[in-house]
């Protein structure tokens, strides 16, 4: 309720207006009105009496003779003040306290995740998350450069094992950044350390973005920030006149947190059905430093509202694409992309094209069938926002090509019993956003469809801002597919619901 401003009297309690002074001689009076005044009656002297009480004042009864005794404080003579502070000086200035600031940037949020099977999987537990999470970020700058730290504090008792690995993000604490980073000159940047990195023009689809993926967060429904994994790398930034060059190291090989059976199922292969803590995967990682390195490197500049860029990368497949059959482990064979991508509007809307070529090196000639082959990929997307629809409604779809450059050397040395791929795996992509209550609230669907596998990927999510500091977030992973060794389809054990309350600050 608004306070009503305080009422203000101000009185000025008298003036006085006096003629003085007549002329130099005055008119003479008419008759009768002339000469002295007549003498006045006995007993009316000069003025008449006044009533009683208005003569001389009576004498006050004894003990108010100067009027009552004004309240301590308000007599005539001031009480003495402390040492120090006579009548006359001004109380000493209190300094203002500046307020407590802390010497880095501080932020971050707290946040309780929980998500349920809604059907019995396959040697998995009926939750797929069951997480507290404290997420903090510490920065410091300055005009010299600065360091960051992320890192996210977990309490998930669905995950078994608590030991900590922070390559597979595993345990209690997930290192998410530890870097420097700073200038050479004008045009260089530098950032070495744990860093978060992507690039690339997909929506969710990855072409020339060779840097780690979650893809169990992914499948389990955590928040969207999480399908980008952590790297251990160096990247560099060179700021041209006419491009612009980034070139990213890793001196140890950094792969996918991928599917491994641990906490999603997945199509094994080798027994011919879907799989999960019955058969999670065992993997040979290289982790030889400045041995199993990788190099990646984006060359991108602007023509005049487009983007290009041509990438390069050697290293590793990220995710398992080969097996040793006497180790009995899954390996990862290394790899050499070159793609290029090109961003700009069309129409009424954003257009994207990239491509990429994937040189398996291990198997040029496709005829190893213990290694993935070589490959081709494109895709082709468009996103544009349609008030004609709805206000605040956005439209965005993809199709997404694998082609697998030597099919029938694929085919001809596949061992019996097992599925063979197609040559080409079609995916087409559509996401549909919607924003209202001032949009705080946020509804979105993305959908994976391939026609060739007839298997699909359904992503419904819905998330609400009740506050500056409070989000509740409601989403579902459905699945479904004609087959289980279909991408898709393998996942289709995995269908899940989840529900999340954070708080920023």
């Amino acid at each position: 309720m608004a306070v009503k401003p305080a009422r203000i009297a101000a009185v000025l309690a008298f003036f006085v207006v006096l003629a003085a002074g007549a002329a130099a001689e005055e008119p003479p009076l008419p008759d009768g009105l002339a000469g002295d005044e007549p003498a006045l009656s006995a007993g009316l002297d000069d003025e008449p009496a006044l009533p009683a009480g208005l003569g001389d004042e009576p004498a006050l009864p004894a003990g108010l003779d100067d009027g009552p005794a004004l309240p301590d404080g308000l007599a005539g003579d001031e009480p003495a003040l402390p040492d120090g502070l006579d009548n006359d000086s001004a109380p000493p200035e209190v300094e203002p306290r500046e307020p407590l600031r802390l010497p880095f940037e501080f932020g971050g949020f707290w946040e309780t995740r929980g998500g349920l099977r809604t059907q019995q999987a396959h040697r998995q537990k009926d939750a797929t998350l069951g997480e507290s999470r404290l997420h903090v970020e510490l920065d410091r700058r300055g005009a010299r450069g600065g360091i960051g730290i992320v890192a996210d504090f977990l309490y998930d008792p669905v995950l078994d094992s608590p030991g900590i690995d922070l390559e597979q993000g595993r345990g209690w604490i997930d290192l998410r950044g530890a870097n420097a980073y700073f200038p050479l000159g004008s045009f260089i940047d530098v950032k070495i350390g744990r860093q978060v990195l992507t690039w690339g023009t997909g929506d969710l689809r990855f072409i020339n973005d060779l840097f780690p993926k979650d893809w169990v967060s992914f499948l389990l429904g955590r928040d969207m920030d999480y399908l980008k994994a952590p790297s251990d790398a160096a990247k560099v930034s060179i700021f041209g006149a006419h491009a612009n060059l980034d070139i990213v190291y890793t001196p140890r090989f950094d792969p996918d947190r991928y599917i491994s059976g641990e906490r999603a199922s997945y199509y094994n292969a080798n027994l011919g059905g879907v799989a999960g803590r019955n058969a999670i995967v065992q993997a040979d990682v290289p982790d030889r430093w400045f041995n199993d390195d990788e190099l990646a490197a984006r060359l991108y500049r602007n023509f005049g509202a487009y983007e290009a860029a041509l990438y390069g990368y050697h290293g590793r497949w990220k995710s398992p694409a080969g097996q040793d059959p006497i180790a009995q482990k899954a390996t990862f064979p290394r790899l050499s992309v070159y793609g290029a991508s090109v961003r700009g509007p069309v129409r009424r809307g954003i257009g994207n094209i990239e491509i990429g070529y994937y040189n398996s090196e291990q198997d040029r000639n496709g005829t190893d069938p213990l290694v993935r082959n070589s490959e081709f990929r494109a895709l082709i997307g468009y996103e544009q926002d349609v008030p004609q629809i709805e206000r605040d409604f956005t439209v965005a779809m993809q199709y997404y090509l694998e082609h697998m450059m030597n099919h029938a050397s694929y085919t001809n040395t596949l061992p019996p019993g097992q599925k063979a791929k197609d040559a080409n795996w079609h995916v087409f992509t559509l996401r549909l956003t919607k924003l209202s209550w001032q949009q705080n609230l946020r509804l979105s669907l993305f959908t994976f469809y391939s026609p060739n596998e007839n298997d699909a990927h359904f992503r419904p999510s819905a998330n609400y801002k009740i506050d500056d500091h409070w989000t509740v977030e409601l989403g579902a992973n459905i699945f479904t597919g004609a087959d289980d060794h279909t991408f898709f389809g393998q996942f289709e054990d995995n269908t899940s619901v989840y529900a999340a309350l954070r708080y920023g600050f």
